[in-house]
């Protein structure tokens, strides 16, 4: 067997994505190349590891199993890199975070001067909805997760971050110039909203219910920006988090509608279950955001107290 530590990482990433396309693209490879290192794996197995049928690339069980191996031989190979740099003084390891789809614009500006002064360390950011966020705390399989709704499953432990602001919003044409509503004029808008599971769709629900307000849905969208789009081309008005919306307000794309009880306010938090044991990455990371989160608000993010 001359199998390579590369033939195994691009197999392993095939069989987690399922696809030849999707796992070139996370592994920033041409599809040729995945093709060629996964036929290279291949020709020293008599046993098939994939199969195609019609134009599906299904894994075998064969192909499961050395998965499996695959990954932990490629978990070994982390650590003994991990511990080389240990011995050197370094804070080595994997340091795992999921965030909110909306979180991307915040947890870079986190980690960013976090990681220059640890090299050692190695990021896995999962960026979803809140439902699959949660799950990953459920199972644990997250140091921490960026939320601007606390869960309400599993019990977790906070470090607050920053206020969350929703406005109403429309393109930028519309003239709303010294204009000022209240509530009932959701009785004639046609909303974008997010998708269920989304932390946005939960405030804005919360908010609408509680408020008994008369909305009219006419359209739902997977990610905050295809309800920007959607709201920028005149489609509908959204509610939306203005972390999300800096660019499209000063360029004038979009425009808050100044409505009576607005803005809608949650607050942006770093969560992990309650009583998790950290390893050393983690636990670097949460006393450097203790440390730091003011200066990094106030620097990257201090535009938000205009509105």
């Amino acid at each position: 067997m001359n199998y390579t530590l590369h033939q195994l990482q691009v197999f392993l990433k095939i069989t987690q994505t399922q696809s030849i396309t999707k796992a070139a693209e996370e592994l920033h490879l041409s599809q040729p190349a995945v093709s060629i290192q996964l036929r290279n794996l291949q020709n020293q197995f008599e046993i098939p590891l994939t199969e195609l049928v019609g134009r599906r690339l299904y894994i075998t069980d064969f192909g499961k199993e050395i998965a499996i191996a695959a990954e932990k031989i490629l978990n070994e190979v982390y650590a003994i890199n991990h511990k080389t740099l240990a011995y050197k003084g370094q804070v080595t390891g994997r340091l795992k975070i999921s965030a909110v789809s909306t979180g991307k614009y915040i947890v870079p500006y986190l980690l960013a001067d976090f990681l220059k002064l640890h090299q050692g360390i190695e990021l896995v950011l999962d960026v979803t909805n809140k439902a699959k966020v949660v799950e990953t705390l459920e199972q644990n399989e997250v140091d921490f997760s960026l939320v601007s709704v606390l869960p309400d499953k599993p019990q977790v432990e906070q470090e607050p971050l920053m206020e969350n602001k929703l406005f109403l919003v429309a393109n930028g044409e519309v003239d709303v110039k010294g204009k000022a509503f209240n509530m009932q004029i959701f009785e004639t808008l046609p909303m974008i909203y997010r998708e269920g599971g989304s932390g946005t769709r939960f405030i804005t629900e919360r908010f609408i219910q509680s408020h008994n307000l008369p909305v009219r849905k006419k359209l739902e969208l997977t990610s905050n920006e295809a309800v920007k789009q959607a709201v920028i081309a005149g489609l509908g008005y959204s509610i939306m988090p203005l972390i999300g919306i800096k660019n499209e307000l000063q360029q004038g794309d979009l425009q808050i509608i100044p409505v009576e009880g607005f803005p809608i306010k949650s607050q942006w938090s770093l969560v992990w279950p309650k009583n998790k044991s950290f390893s050393l990455p983690a636990s670097s990371f949460l006393d450097y955001i203790k440390k730091e989160k003011e200066r990094i608000v106030q620097e990257k993010f201090g535009w938000i107290n205009k509105y």
